[in-house]
């Protein structure tokens, strides 16, 4: 389902619902019917494995073998238990070796705060708390109060809780803006800075955990990783690196770190309110609790790291709201010289966008000879298997354009063929969002069409590749949505080819991008305008013919060995980068 769908009907429910709440504020209403929704995507339950959860554990130095009952750990969004249950273990085990002579609930009543927002959930874990307790020795009335102590049923973001806590850990939920009642979510942003863009809702989640740490106070998350490199994490990310130390980061991308598949992709943070420069990195362990009790040595060590080992010491991750280059220092280094030598790509007379999105392409997209409009109303479109062997082999579809050359839609009356092939499919076009919002301008597409793009030659680049795809069109072709495009008024565009064929831009892309399963790379227009690049008049002639040349051929050694020429890196950062160093 669609976003937009989505949002339209959590809104609907929302409505719905609500009236069935006499007495209550528009927030609490929104409160109530999210603590009472049964469905796990609207909660962004997602359950995490034993072994992840003790690694975590581990990594916070949440362990039996200190007095756990005199710090304060906080679990905001406890679901079936997966960290709290495991929490207590610990807790109890340290307890019972520390002959204290206090009665449990006085020992124990402030160690532990968890919250649940989801009613249901929260009573059926309770019941799991209570039981655990009393097969450790506890009555039933010790394991009664205790577990009334720690436990909140309540919304997390909104809650009050007696801070700050030496350990969070967790697993935040993912949860969409568009699940969120709109109520809810204006009350949310005005408490949260970090609410920006289109930021899920973990992220508000992370900050109040931040905010809710001691002095030396370690945060623990498993969550997903894209505010680490997109925009709307940016405001998280200055947060942590202006207040915060980033202790470690393990990638957990491609690994079986919860008991079902995830969109998401996922990452562990250990995050602690105190200065620091050094971040730990480990990528993908093995989800073994010997090898990663293993790991989790290596990371919370005070020792560097062996050569060999598989955890590497990196600095200066965390730097203001840019995003996290979490890959080798090595080609850090390379990306940071880059950065400060070269001009971004659009300040070069580079210019990126992004093809035409409709919102109902089976309407305004067909082949070009049914598109029975004006000859004037339609253009070729280039889709991506249009270019799907690195050439232009266009199959001969065409898009409706409704406008007109100054930006506006074009008059219906003034186009006979286009108003009886619209008002034919109006229904369709008429239902999507942007028609909603606007009935009077039901049959414009999402994006305005400009016709002179179609006419002016560009690199095309698709979203999600595991190598970079770049092919040269000529200027006949006007680009799809899932198409990025590249105009140079400048360089020379088969030389630009060059460049972003190579393994330089690559780096590029990998540090910037957040990853998808399988190793795939987003090649998104705001990744692209990051990339660096000498000024085409500062290329000496013969290099230029070297990446003309090396393009046309599409030979990727001749794109690197040009390119790397072209940034003058030296023998050890071709070698980070996979090159012979030659």
């Amino acid at each position: 389902m669609s976003s937009v769908l989505v949002a339209q009907q959590s809104a609907r429910e929302f409505v719905a619902r609500q009236s069935s709440l006499p007495g209550l504020c528009p927030v609490a209403q929104a409160v109530e019917v999210l603590a009472t929704d049964a469905s796990i995507e609207a909660r962004g339950a997602v359950f995490t494995r034993r072994e992840i959860v003790e690694f975590l554990l581990d990594l916070c130095g949440y362990k039996a073998d200190r007095p756990l009952h005199k710090l304060k750990l906080l679990e905001p969004s406890f679901g079936g238990g997966d960290f709290l249950l495991p929490a207590i273990e610990r807790l109890l085990a340290a307890w019972n070796t520390s002959h204290d002579p206090r009665l449990p609930r006085k020992a124990l009543a402030g160690a532990i705060r968890a919250v649940e927002l989801h009613r249901e959930t929260f009573t059926q874990t309770r019941g799991q708390v209570i039981d655990l307790l009393s097969r450790n020795g506890l009555t039933a009335s010790q394991s009664i109060a205790l577990a009334d102590a720690w436990l909140v049923n309540d919304d997390f973001l909104l809650a009050d809780l007696p801070d700050p806590f030496d350990i969070v850990i967790g697993n935040p939920p993912y949860v969409r803006q568009e699940r969120v009642p709109d109520v809810l979510l204006t009350e949310y942003r005005s408490r949260y800075t970090t609410i920006y863009d289109r930021a899920d809702l973990y992220i508000p989640f992370i900050e109040r955990s931040l905010r809710s740490l001691t002095n030396g106070g370690v945060l623990g998350f498993i969550c997903a990783d894209r505010w680490m490199k997109n925009r709307y994490g940016g405001p998280l990310r200055n947060l942590v690196s202006e207040q915060f130390h980033l202790k470690v980061y393990v990638d957990m991308v491609d690994t079986p770190a919860f008991h079902s598949e995830v969109i998401a992709y996922p990452a562990i943070t250990v995050i602690a309110r105190e200065r620091g420069k050094s971040t730990r990195i480990a990528h993908r362990p093995p989800v073994e609790t010997k090898a990663l009790h293993a790991l989790a040595l290596d990371l919370t060590s005070s020792h560097r790291p062996e050569k060999d080992s598989a955890v590497q010491l990196i600095d200066g991750v965390a730097s203001g709201a840019e995003p996290w280059i979490l890959d080798s220092s090595d080609q850090m280094a390379i990306i940071r010289r880059l950065e400060a030598a070269f001009p971004l790509l659009e300040d070069t007379g580079c210019k990126v966008g992004i093809g035409v999105a409709t919102g109902a392409d089976k309407a305004f997209i067909g082949p070009m000879d049914e598109l029975t409009v004006e000859e004037d109303r339609k253009l070729p479109l280039a889709m991506t298997k249009d270019i799907a062997d690195g050439t232009v082999k266009w199959r001969g579809l065409g898009v409706i354009n409704p406008f007109a050359d100054d930006g506006k839609l074009v008059d219906l009356a003034r186009y006979p063929l286009l108003k009886r092939y619209l008002e034919s499919r109006k229904e369709q076009i008429a239902g999507r969002h942007c028609a909603q919002k606007v009935p009077a301008n039901w049959y414009r597409t999402i994006d305005r069409i400009t016709p002179s793009i179609s006419e002016t030659p560009k690199l095309l680049i698709p979203d999600i590749k595991g190598q970079a795809h770049i092919v040269f069109e000529e200027g006949k072709l006007y680009p799809h949505h899932n198409l990025y495009y590249i105009t140079a008024s400048q360089w020379d565009l088969k030389a630009l080819q060059a460049v972003l064929l190579s393994s330089v831009t690559r780096l590029f892309i990998a540090t910037y991008s957040t990853k998808m399963h399988g190793g795939f790379l987003r090649f998104q227009a705001q990744y692209l305008r990051r990339l660096r690049l000498p000024r085409w008049s500062d290329v000496p002639q013969a290099l230029k013919t070297a990446l003309i040349n090396a393009a046309d051929v599409r030979d990727l050694a001749a794109c690197n060995a040009a390119t790397f020429q072209l940034y003058g890196l030296s023998h050890q950062e071709k070698a980070a980068l996979g090159g012979n160093g030659d």
